[in-house]
């Protein structure tokens, strides 16, 4: 079951039956499938993460009962305690073809799943239940797992100035919105009938080069820049152009094309990690003179998060202005404070 954007929370008189208010969880969406002793962890997308997390499949041989299909969120958290919020890059590194580097990642970030949805249990398929239903047969069956366990049963709230509040104070332990359920609806995969509400920032950006898109034509992507302590750092990229924007981006930033004393493009690449080790990082550099406005939801340590969109040119900005200070950064806040109740 898929969730739609909207802007702004839905008020309870707003759907038959009310709505259930619960934080949106950055992570891997996954499926437990538990069968017996049997476990399988399914993406989205249905491609298996059982072999990834191995302390996962172990924790639900050893904590749940019976047969269950759940719907959560696989995260992985950093920190000291009382200062711990989600980890999205820890949790990207979880995906590794090696089963030496699963095993060792498996002990230094072991990952955490968080329920939001029963799907079946024992041999019942409770999928044409209520929300409602499936909620508090949820609740129930979590109220039996031992303290300590990796699988935690999230939040939820009828109150809708209780999930405002959320919505603010959760974001400074990573999360990123939040999730409104309507409590008579089944669950029905595939159809975006949850709806949810993401934190939406702007800001100012140095275009520092672009990448050719992978057709051979035209611009990919554009690479973004902020100033801190006198230096350039790259922050991420833009992707999203038609055929016709991709050539004419080209001719725009021709002008800015950084060459060498005989006049050939200087070479250039972004920094390689294990997910592009196998890529073309190499990208066309440009003179950071040019300022372009974007839309993200959040900034993690030194990189957008999720999907940048551009928005416009931005030609009365100094690039030197664009600068990490000026990103609206969420106040800290525990993630042990989330998982609470």
């Amino acid at each position: 079951m898929l969730a739609k954007a909207v802007t702004t929370l839905p008020e309870q008189g707003a759907v038959d039956g009310g709505w259930s208010y619960e934080p949106k969880w950055d992570g891997f969406r996954c499926i437990i499938i538990k069968d017996g002793d049997d476990v399988d962890l399914a993406s989205r997308g249905k491609k298996p993460l059982t072999r990834y997390f191995p302390e996962l499949v172990a924790a639900c041989r050893e904590h749940l009962d019976g047969s269950v299909v759940l719907d959560g969120e696989v995260v992985v958290r950093s920190g000291e305690p009382g200062a711990q919020r989600l980890d999205w890059e820890a949790l990207g590194q979880r995906i590794h073809p090696a089963e030496s580097r699963v095993a060792k990642l498996s002990v230094e970030t072991p990952a955490e799943f968080i329920a939001f949805d029963l799907l079946g249990i024992g041999d019942e398929d409770v999928t044409g239940a209520p929300f409602a239903e499936r909620r508090a047969r949820l609740e129930d069956y979590f109220g039996h797992l031992a303290k300590g366990a990796p699988l935690h049963l999230t939040r939820v709230t009828r109150d809708v100035d209780e999930a405002r509040d959320w919505f603010t104070r959760f974001e400074g332990a990573g999360l990123d919105g939040v999730v409104a359920k309507a409590l008579a609806s089944p669950y029905s995969p595939g159809k975006r009938t949850m709806l949810k509400i993401k934190h939406k920032r702007t800001a100012e950006a140095v275009v520092t080069g672009y990448r050719v898109h992978k057709s051979g034509a035209g611009v990919g992507s554009l690479l973004l820049g902020l100033h801190h302590d006198g230096q350039l750092f790259n922050v991420g990229g833009i992707a999203a152009f038609t055929a016709k924007r991709r050539l004419e981006l080209v001719e725009e930033l021709e002008p800015l094309v950084r060459r060498d004393a005989e006049g050939e493009v200087e070479h250039a690449e972004t920094d390689r990690s294990r997910f592009s080790s196998g890529k073309d990082v190499s990208y066309v550099p440009l003179r950071p003179e040019r300022v372009v406005e974007v839309a993200f939801d959040q900034l993690e340590g030194w990189r957008f998060r999720h999907t940048v969109q551009f928005l416009r040119w931005r030609p009365d900005r100094d690039p030197e202005s664009c600068t990490l200070d000026q990103i609206d950064r969420a106040p800290a806040y525990d993630l042990g404070e989330v998982l609470t109740d």
